[in-house]
């Protein structure tokens, strides 16, 4: 298995998306969205972003 998005409506009626790893643990949640069109432009948004994305280091 590689690592997936998967979509969902919340008991709230509000779309998220779970990233999770290949062993089947989540590695990122999402906020809540409106639409599953919103909610779908933010896993877009990951997959075109994250692989060049600078790490930031807080614990200094």
């Amino acid at each position: 298995m590689t690592a997936k998005f998967e979509l969902f409506k919340d008991t709230a009626g509000q779309f998220r998306f779970h990233l999770k790893a290949a062993n089947g643990e989540i590695i990122a949640a999402s906020q809540g969205y409106t639409t599953k069109a919103a909610a779908q432009n933010g896993i877009a948004s990951i997959q075109a972003n994250a692989a060049t994305a600078p790490t930031e280091d807080l614990m200094r």
